[in-house]
């Protein structure tokens, strides 16, 4: 104890606080990136997150200005607070890059994602798949005699709770476009 009695860093207004203020709770963010649409700004992104051990969840880029040739990269990272931070602040010193959004913080955002389901059955268990796809409401866009393929589209969890229900009615393979999200509203 110090002579004013005061523990060490027993406030928060103490210049002299040691109390750590980082979290190591892992939280997931979708950022959208809006890039020039030329070669290697791709590259430099995942650049950014392969050299400095950050994993990217999802990936989604198309050119959304025609005439501005801009690009728009759809990001789905997963990270303690500091580190979505960081992140963040990194993507902003990159040269081609415009804006830096992280929807999950900037309010209510709609995320989509597309995804192909091969199921491979024959019996009770096609029409079981044709059942569930229908409760999903996910599209048979290829039928054969022993598989259906499936397209489904909505958010993540929808497209692996579909997919799990598939698993054990003979889903062999699968293809997932990624996260595509825009902020709600004006």
């Amino acid at each position: 104890m110090s002579a004013l009695k005061i523990k060490k860093g027993s406030s928060k207004h103490s210049a002299y606080n040691l109390r750590p203020q980082f979290s190591d709770v892992q939280e997931t963010h979708t950022l959208a990136v809006i890039v020039d649409n030329e070669p290697g700004v791709l590259a430099r992104v995942i650049g950014l997150f392969s050299g400095r051990g950050y994993n990217i969840d999802s990936l989604t880029v198309a050119e959304v200005d025609h005439t501005g040739h801009t690009s728009r990269i759809t990001i789905v990272t997963t990270g303690t607070p500091q580190v979505i931070v960081q992140i963040k602040a990194q993507l902003g010193r990159i040269v081609p890059v415009h804006e830096v959004h992280d929807l999950t913080v900037e309010g209510p955002s709609v995320q989509r994602e597309l995804a192909l389901l091969k199921v491979e059955g024959e019996g009770d268990k096609r029409v079981e798949a044709l059942r569930l796809a229908d409760i999903f409401r996910a599209n048979a866009v290829d039928s054969t005699l022993t598989s259906f393929v499936f397209q489904i589209t909505g958010t993540p969890e929808k497209v692996d709770a579909f997919a799990d229900l598939m698993r054990p009615l003979g889903l062999c393979e699968m293809a997932r476009t990624g996260v595509a999200a825009l902020s709600r509203g004006g």
